[in-house]
């Protein structure tokens, strides 16, 4: 039976995904419905941090005695799923029709269709059961969003490094200026021995120290969600056994200890947004990293990061029932597969290029792009196709941040690749959604700040000790 959640068909076609359903055409057309009928009901959705931060969102629904009162239940799921890794939250307090609520606790239950959120969100991330609660909207509780600022110091002899899942990338920074950068391939993901992140980040750590005249402190970033300097889960170390974890999670800890300086590590998405800021010397911005990932951050418009999780990889942005799958949570159409080298991957056959096997993550993207510098017809269309992905994305993206600008980053962008992207969000932009164009820039960085940028913005992270 098809859902009464009505999908809407963009008026631009991503050139290698006709079947594409941005989630922002959808979410407009039903509210714009439900106002029309005349019977809009409000609905909060009220997501709780452990830190007793609380994020709320509203909107409108469809009065549970009209007839289209059945689309509510598609249209709610689908914006709790993005809020969730978006702002992040351990209990969800639905202030609206107690259809909602009673839908939305079947679905995230342990043995759930979202079960993989409920447990990442209440066990692995907030470490207490996830939990969903129902109440009158007049009844759901204010926000108590708590804002801080992020790095951001440029004095002394700092170490940045980024950990991707196919490269770790490396800066020696002194007085805010990248003396050495490196690039160097590994396999985390694969791996069951935590001696292997730690000795490969060390090393890494090793080849920077004597470029400069001292070490004064190490800032790094990486996927997952890290509470000081604490990794409480990451897919990076997904091939860790849970009995080995705390390893894992001890891991910076060491290494501050054995280099003896201050050390901080936060969430890549945090940092892509840092970067941004400084490269663009402004705030309201929005980092987006396309590299083994979608990583993305948020520094607000007065300048500080907002606790929120901005695991935008995992909130969806096309709402096609046969949309492909994220291998680890489960879901589809999410963004991880529209704005990373999984997309490349993904679209790659569709063009006639095969992949090389046995090769690294690293490998087959430096291989897809070769054929886009060389002008390659199916290899331009991957990337206008990402264009058109991003643009409708960022109108969606819209609907949760307060963007005045957009940094897009990241080793997809490289090369010819970057520009195709922008030109084609852009036009999006441009012709369907000319109020945030209006309002809200998309830029490169330079090519060396695309590749290397995130590295030199951790390096800001840690305070150095006066004296």
């Amino acid at each position: 039976m098809p859902s009464p959640f009505h999908l809407v068909a963009p008026p631009a076609v991503p050139p290698l995904d006709p079947a594409f359903r941005p989630a922002v055409l959808a979410n407009r057309a039903f509210r714009r419905e439900v106002v029309d009928s005349g019977v809009a009901e409000p609905l909060a959705l009220v997501l709780e941090r452990s830190d007793g931060a609380i994020s709320r969102y509203d909107t409108v629904v469809f009065a549970e005695t009209h007839p289209r009162a059945g689309a509510n239940l598609d249209y709610v799921e689908r914006l709790v799923k993005f809020l969730l890794w978006q702002r992040g939250g351990w209990r969800l307090t639905v202030g609206g029709p107690a259809s909602i609520g009673q839908h939305l606790r079947r679905v995230y239950a342990p043995d759930g269709q979202r079960r993989f959120d409920y447990h990442f969100m209440g066990e692995q991330v907030y470490q207490q059961p996830f939990t969903v609660v129902s109440c009158a909207f007049d009844a759901a509780p204010a926000a108590r969003e708590v804002g801080q600022p992020l790095g951001r110091h440029l004095d002394g002899c700092r170490i940045g490094f980024d950990l991707g899942a196919s490269d770790l990338k490396i800066s020696a920074v002194i007085d805010g200026e990248a003396v050495f950068s490196e690039e160097i391939v590994w396999e985390p993901v694969e791996q069951t021995d935590p001696a292997y992140h730690y000795e490969r980040i060390v090393a890494a750590l090793r080849l920077a120290q004597p470029k400069m005249p001292r070490l004064d402190a190490i800032g790094g970033s990486s996927a997952g969600v890290y509470v000081d300097n604490r990794p409480m889960v990451a897919s990076l170390f997904r091939g860790i056994p849970p009995e080995r974890f705390d390893e894992i999670r001890t891991m910076f800890l060491r290494i501050r200890e054995e280099f003896g300086v201050p050390l901080e590590i936060v969430n890549d998405g945090d940092v892509t947004a840092l970067a941004g800021a400084m490269s663009l010397e402004a705030d309201g911005v929005l980092g987006i990293a396309m590299g083994s990932s979608e990583a993305a951050g948020y520094v607000d418009i007065e300048g500080k990061i907002t606790g929120w999780l901005n695991e935008l990889a995992f909130a969806p942005v096309d709402y096609n029932p046969d949309a492909p799958v994220d291998e680890w949570s489960g879901d589809r159409g999410t963004g991880a597969l529209y704005f990373s080298q999984q997309c490349v991957f993904r679209l790659a056959p569709q063009v006639g290029i095969d992949l090389p096997d046995g090769a690294t993550k690293a490998e087959k993207l430096k291989h897809v792009q070769r054929y886009l510098e060389d002008g390659h017809p199916g290899a331009t269309d991957i990337w206008r196709t990402i264009g058109v992905y991003l643009g409708y994305s960022l109108a969606h993206y819209a609907d949760f941040y307060d963007l005045r600008h957009v940094l897009i980053l990241g080793r997809v962008t490289s090369g010819r690749g970057g520009p195709l992207i922008l030109e084609g969000a852009r036009e999006i932009l441009a012709t369907e959604f000319p109020e945030l164009a209006g309002t809200a820039s998309i830029q490169l960085p330079d090519e060396k700040s695309r590749r290397v940028g995130q590295s030199i913005a951790a390096a800001s992270l840690p305070a150095i000790s006066a004296g």
